[in-house]
C-alpha cells in the first residue's frame, strides 16, 4: 500500500477477524500510525461508572457473559458500540486538527458513526475514509483466537458471537455505502483493501465490496 491519499482511515470489523494485523500493515505501507480504539474504550470506561453510563459497562466485572446466549451478547455488544459513537467522533475531530495520517481500528467502530466521521472530514476539507473487514466463519475466527491467545483455550462461543457481529457490521456498512472487504484470502487482503479504498476515493458514497 503505497498510494495513500486519505488523511484518516477508520478500520472496523468484529473481534478476531485480523484488524490489528491489517492496520499495522496499512500503517507500515503508508507512513500512518495506528490508533487502537480499544484504548479509548478502556479510558472512557475508567472515567464512568455503570450507574453513570450503563451502556458502556455491559461487559465489566461480574458481567457473567458466559451465562448469556450469543444473541444477547451480540445485542449488548451492539448497544455498547452505539454508545461509543460520540467517543469515535471525538477521536476523529482531534485527528482532523493535525496533518499526520492515522488508522483508527477497533471492534466498536459502527458504520453509522463512521458515516458521520466521513461527513466531518468533508466539512473540514480532509479525506476521511472507512472500511470494514468481514469474516463470517465462526470456525475461522475460533482458529484466529487460538493463534492469538493460545492460553485461553477454545473460544467457540466467543467466535460465534464475533461471526454474527461481522455479518451485522457488513450489512450495516453496505447500507451506509461503506466498503466491505472479506478477510480471506489473507494473501491478497492488502491489495483488495488498497483497491477498495481507491474506489471509495474515486466514488465517494458508492457501495463497494471486494
Amino acid at each position: 500500500m503505497t498510494n495513500r491519499t486519505w488523511d484518516l482511515l477508520l478500520l472496523g470489523g468484529a473481534s478476531g477477524v485480523g484488524k490489528s494485523l491489517a492496520a499495522a500493515r496499512i500503517a507500515a505501507g503508508t507512513g500512518a500510525f495506528v490508533v487502537e480504539f480499544d484504548d479509548v474504550v478502556a479510558a472512557v470506561q475508567e472515567l464512568t461508572t455503570p450507574e453513570q453510563h450503563p451502556a458502556l459497562h455491559h461487559f465489566g466485572e461480574g458481567g457473567a457473559v458466559e451465562e448469556l446466549t450469543p444473541e444477547r451478547v451480540l445485542d449488548l455488544q451492539i448497544a455498547t458500540a452505539e454508545a461509543l459513537e460520540p467517543a469515535l467522533l471525538g477521536v476523529v475531530r482531534n485527528r482532523l486538527t493535525v496533518p499526520v495520517p492515522a488508522v483508527v481500528e477497533g471492534d466498536y467502530l459502527t458504520p453509522a458513526g463512521c458515516a458521520r466521521a466521513l461527513a466531518l472530514g468533508r466539512a473540514a476539507g480532509r479525506d476521511v475514509r472507512a472500511l470494514f473487514l468481514h469474516e463470517g466463519d465462526a470456525a475461522r475466527i475460533t482458529a484466529n483466537y487460538a493463534a492469538r491467545e493460545p492460553g485461553s483455550g477454545v473460544q467457540a462461543d466467543r467466535a460465534e458471537v464475533s461471526a454474527r457481529y461481522s455479518h451485522r457490521l457488513a450489512a450495516e456498512a453496505r447500507r451506509h455505502a461503506l466498503p466491505v472487504v472479506d478477510c480471506r484470502p489473507w494473501s491478497t487482503l492488502a491489495d483488495r483493501v488498497d483497491r477498495a479504498l481507491a474506489a471509495a476515493g474515486d466514488s465517494p458514497g458508492g457501495q463497494i465490496s471486494v
